[in-house]
């Protein structure tokens, strides 16, 4: 599992900051706020996703992919919980491997490697069989909100 130790921190920082997001680094051992899962997994408070060196890059994108997608509204007073419908989510998971594309050393295999391993599961059996067989509804979603293009490109925007 590639954890964030082991990834480009600029280069998630500069992602992340693409979509007014701060990521801000928690101690090692220390209890990540706004985490949903716990242990080492990503959080969100408002504009900060929060983050220590052993959590995985898959919730870290997963978490981004929670802000961009949600409305306004619930960015307001987001503290650990994204809400949203199942589209929503399916659609967040969407987003996440397409953000993966945009780090060098991630990218879309190794992500979908580690949502499988994590426990994702979908339909197919695994993520990339979904991703690209399976998703259409996710990628239409992405699309209508204008957070990804025609080509399945990220806009860098926030949903609409």
């Amino acid at each position: 599992m590639l954890c964030l130790a082991n990834a480009d921190r600029m280069a998630v920082a500069l992602l992340l900051n693409r979509y007014g997001l701060d990521l801000v680094l928690t101690a090692p051992q220390e209890i990540i706020p706004g985490s949903y899962w716990g242990e080492a997994e990503a959080g969100l408070q408002g504009n900060r996703l929060y983050a220590r060196l052993d959590t995985p890059v898959h919730s870290i994108l997963h978490e981004a992919s929670h802000y961009i997608c949600m409305t306004p509204e619930r960015r307001v007073g987001l503290d650990r919980d994204a809400g949203g419908d199942d589209l929503e989510e399916a659609a967040v998971c969407y987003l996440q491997v397409v953000l993966a594309d945009e780090l060098a050393g991630v990218g879309c295999e190794r992500l979908c490697a580690d949502m499988d391993a994590w426990g994702y599961s979908f339909r197919l059996g695994n993520t990339h069989a979904w991703f690209s067989g399976d998703a259409e509804d996710a990628r239409a979603w992405l699309l209508r909100q204008g957070v990804i293009d025609e080509g399945g490109r990220p806009t860098r925007a926030l949903r609409l």
